[in-house]
């Protein structure tokens, strides 16, 4: 039950200073689990489309390892603990396709499993299962196999230069600014026809799914809104400071995984502010 601490004003009334409420921090008591999970499942869609359109059956094959896994881990996990098994909530499904959305297209199939149990148990079933956790889950099994794994989540594990996949035999766009300079365009990277993890190539295809988030209120728009405005004027300095570099505002924006950042992960309602100033 929530609650506040208060204080009184001028006339005497009753005023909060502070609200203090369990998680998760929904914008609407109508919501449920299975609700939430399904939206995120449906604004996600855009963005395997693409995934699949660009890495091919690479991108099948992370997701069914790393949704596989989410679910085996949870089965397990619960089962341990001597508690009823939640799958058809369809977090842990969440867990493993934004986990894979994290992972680029040639990462072993074993680094997807190993981030899968930790998500699940360490990131989630540990602290209570859903709703209980402290970090997002899926970023919690991201971490730690980019610090175990390194060499296969570095920018080199990125490229693999005799696929039959184009995009893997060029380096991503941050990559190749870093180390060459060379400035990816603009449209390559809103449409997504470049390298990179399989959820963060197209820009479009983020705002599409992200949008929808917002409009159902199943992610409130203050949290991703927060991440593009402290980008836009980092952003902004670097360009006034550095226009020869080519790299623009927009750059920041698409580039990378700032966009599936904003929307699928500052959004998480265990993790996010309880009201919209924070």
């Amino acid at each position: 039950m929530a609650e506040a601490i208060k204080d009184q004003d001028a006339a005497g009334n009753e005023t909060p200073l502070l609200h203090v409420a369990p998680s998760p921090h929904l914008s609407s008591t109508a919501m449920t689990t299975q609700g939430m999970m399904r939206d995120v499942l449906i604004a996600l869609v855009p963005v395997v489309l693409v995934a699949i359109y660009v890495f091919r059956g690479l991108a099948l094959f992370q997701i069914a390892v790393c949704v596989i896994s989410c679910l085996v881990a949870e089965g397990i996990f619960v089962k341990m603990r001597g508690r009823t098994a939640t799958l058809k909530d369809c977090s842990a499904a969440v867990t493993g396709l934004i986990l894979a959305l994290s992972l680029p297209a040639t990462a072993p199939w074993y680094v997807g499993v190993i981030a899968a149990f930790i998500a699940i148990g360490i990131g989630k079933v540990i602290f209570g299962g859903v709703g209980m956790n402290l970090f997002k889950p899926a970023m919690v099994g991201r971490a730690f196999v980019m610090i175990s794994f390194a060499g296969a989540l570095a920018a080199s594990g990125y490229e693999n230069s005799l696929s039959q996949v184009d995009a893997i035999t060029q380096a991503t766009p941050m990559d190749a600014f870093k180390q060459n300079g060379v400035v990816t365009p603009l449209m390559a990277l809103f449409l997504g026809s470049t390298n990179g993890s399989l959820g963060e190539t197209s820009a479009l295809a983020c705002l599409m799914g992200g949008l929808f988030l917002c409009v159902r209120r199943t992610a409130s728009w203050e949290s991703p809104a927060g991440v593009i405005a402290a980008v836009v004027v980092i952003g902004g300095l670097q360009q006034i400071m550095a226009p020869e570099s080519g790299w623009t505002v927009l750059h920041h924006l698409f580039g990378g995984a700032l966009l599936f950042g904003a929307f699928f992960i500052a959004t998480d309602p265990v993790s996010s502010p309880l009201t919209p100033r924070g």
